[in-house]
Protein backbone atom coordinates (compact mmCIF):
# COMPACT_ATOMS: atom_id res chain seq x y z
CA UNK A 1 0.00 0.00 0.00
CA UNK A 2 1.41 3.45 -0.79
CA UNK A 3 1.28 6.30 1.68
CA UNK A 4 -1.42 9.34 0.17
CA UNK A 5 1.39 11.96 0.94
CA UNK A 6 5.44 11.06 0.10
CA UNK A 7 7.67 12.32 2.33
CA UNK A 8 9.10 16.10 0.98
CA UNK A 9 12.82 17.50 2.20
CA UNK A 10 12.48 20.36 3.89
CA UNK A 11 16.35 21.51 2.86
CA UNK A 12 18.45 19.98 1.04
CA UNK A 13 21.11 17.94 3.03
CA UNK A 14 23.96 19.77 4.76
CA UNK A 15 27.28 18.79 5.54
CA UNK A 16 28.94 20.74 8.22
CA UNK A 17 32.50 20.72 9.60
CA UNK A 18 33.35 20.10 13.08
CA UNK A 19 33.62 21.67 15.18
CA UNK A 20 30.29 23.82 14.59
CA UNK A 21 31.62 27.31 13.97
CA UNK A 22 27.81 28.92 13.61
CA UNK A 23 29.24 31.95 11.07
CA UNK A 24 30.12 28.82 8.96
CA UNK A 25 26.66 27.24 9.27
CA UNK A 26 24.45 26.87 6.42
CA UNK A 27 21.74 27.63 7.14
CA UNK A 28 22.95 29.91 10.35
CA UNK A 29 20.96 28.51 13.22
CA UNK A 30 18.20 31.04 14.65
CA UNK A 31 19.22 31.50 18.33
CA UNK A 32 17.04 34.48 18.64
CA UNK A 33 15.07 34.29 22.14
CA UNK A 34 10.95 34.75 21.69
CA UNK A 35 9.39 38.34 21.97
CA UNK A 36 7.57 36.75 25.08
CA UNK A 37 8.17 38.83 28.14
CA UNK A 38 10.37 37.36 30.21
CA UNK A 39 8.81 36.00 33.57
CA UNK A 40 12.23 35.68 35.48
CA UNK A 41 11.78 31.60 36.29
CA UNK A 42 15.04 31.36 36.82
CA UNK A 43 16.10 34.26 39.10
CA UNK A 44 18.98 33.04 41.14
CA UNK A 45 19.22 29.74 39.29
CA UNK A 46 22.49 28.67 37.79
CA UNK A 47 22.49 26.83 34.22
CA UNK A 48 25.95 24.58 33.19
CA UNK A 49 25.10 23.95 29.57
CA UNK A 50 27.91 22.11 27.41
CA UNK A 51 27.88 23.20 23.77
CA UNK A 52 26.37 26.81 24.87
CA UNK A 53 28.15 28.56 22.27
CA UNK A 54 26.17 27.95 18.96
CA UNK A 55 23.33 26.58 17.68
CA UNK A 56 20.63 24.72 20.27
CA UNK A 57 22.90 25.53 23.35
CA UNK A 58 23.22 29.18 22.67
CA UNK A 59 19.56 29.71 22.29
CA UNK A 60 19.07 27.80 25.37
CA UNK A 61 21.92 29.76 27.08
CA UNK A 62 20.10 32.82 25.64
CA UNK A 63 16.52 31.73 27.18
CA UNK A 64 17.70 30.80 29.81
CA UNK A 65 19.52 34.33 30.96
CA UNK A 66 16.11 36.05 29.65
CA UNK A 67 14.55 34.65 32.48
CA UNK A 68 17.17 35.15 35.10
CA UNK A 69 19.52 32.42 35.23
CA UNK A 70 23.74 32.94 35.49
CA UNK A 71 25.27 30.82 32.47
CA UNK A 72 28.33 28.55 32.85
CA UNK A 73 29.12 27.66 29.04
CA UNK A 74 31.19 24.52 28.39
CA UNK A 75 32.19 24.17 24.68
CA UNK A 76 35.59 22.46 22.57
CA UNK A 77 37.42 25.48 20.51
CA UNK A 78 34.77 27.73 19.24
CA UNK A 79 36.29 31.09 20.66
CA UNK A 80 34.58 33.53 18.99
CA UNK A 81 31.05 32.50 19.21
CA UNK A 82 31.47 32.19 22.94
CA UNK A 83 32.67 35.00 23.38
CA UNK A 84 29.52 36.10 21.22
CA UNK A 85 27.21 34.34 23.83
CA UNK A 86 28.90 35.80 26.89
CA UNK A 87 28.49 39.36 25.62
CA UNK A 88 24.90 39.23 24.56
CA UNK A 89 24.12 37.04 27.93
CA UNK A 90 26.05 40.04 29.89
CA UNK A 91 25.04 43.08 27.92
CA UNK A 92 21.21 42.35 26.66
CA UNK A 93 20.18 40.30 29.72
CA UNK A 94 22.83 41.48 32.69
CA UNK A 95 23.41 38.42 34.18
CA UNK A 96 27.15 36.73 34.32
CA UNK A 97 28.42 34.16 31.86
CA UNK A 98 31.66 31.65 32.52
CA UNK A 99 33.23 30.12 29.46
CA UNK A 100 35.30 26.79 29.93
CA UNK A 101 36.57 25.52 27.29
CA UNK A 102 37.89 22.53 26.51
CA UNK A 103 37.12 18.73 25.29
CA UNK A 104 34.50 17.30 27.44
CA UNK A 105 35.36 13.75 26.51
CA UNK A 106 38.02 14.05 28.92
CA UNK A 107 37.06 13.21 32.26
CA UNK A 108 39.49 15.46 34.42
CA UNK A 109 38.39 18.27 32.33
CA UNK A 110 34.60 17.51 33.18
CA UNK A 111 35.83 17.41 37.09
CA UNK A 112 37.31 20.61 36.24
CA UNK A 113 34.69 22.61 34.45
CA UNK A 114 32.25 21.86 37.39
CA UNK A 115 34.85 22.81 40.33
CA UNK A 116 35.20 26.04 38.58
CA UNK A 117 31.61 26.98 37.79
CA UNK A 118 31.22 26.28 41.65
CA UNK A 119 34.04 28.48 43.07
CA UNK A 120 32.01 31.27 40.47
CA UNK A 121 28.45 30.44 41.33
CA UNK A 122 28.92 28.16 44.50
CA UNK A 123 26.18 25.91 42.93
CA UNK A 124 24.85 24.69 39.82
CA UNK A 125 21.17 24.12 39.35
CA UNK A 126 20.40 23.28 35.87
CA UNK A 127 22.77 21.00 33.62
CA UNK A 128 22.09 21.12 29.74
CA UNK A 129 24.25 18.56 28.73
CA UNK A 130 24.10 19.48 24.86
CA UNK A 131 27.79 19.10 23.30
CA UNK A 132 27.34 16.50 21.14
CA UNK A 133 28.80 15.07 17.92
CA UNK A 134 26.65 13.35 15.05
CA UNK A 135 27.92 10.74 12.34
CA UNK A 136 25.51 10.48 9.66
CA UNK A 137 25.27 6.89 8.16
CA UNK A 138 22.98 5.29 5.35
CA UNK A 139 22.81 2.08 8.05
CA UNK A 140 23.67 1.29 11.43
CA UNK A 141 26.08 -1.41 10.28
CA UNK A 142 28.09 1.28 8.52
CA UNK A 143 28.75 2.94 12.23
CA UNK A 144 32.18 2.27 13.02
CA UNK A 145 33.19 1.25 16.78
CA UNK A 146 35.15 4.19 16.95
CA UNK A 147 32.19 6.57 16.13
CA UNK A 148 29.89 4.92 18.11
CA UNK A 149 32.52 5.72 21.15
CA UNK A 150 32.67 9.00 20.39
CA UNK A 151 28.84 9.92 20.11
CA UNK A 152 27.94 8.26 23.52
Amino acid sequence: MQKANPKKNLRKPQQQSRPGIESKMVPEPNTVPSMEPAGGKLKNKIAFITGGDSGIGKAVALLFAKEGADIAIVYLNEHTDAKAVKKEVEEKYKRKCLLIAGDISKEKFCISCIKKTIREYHKIDILINNAAIHYESKSLLNITTSNLLKTF
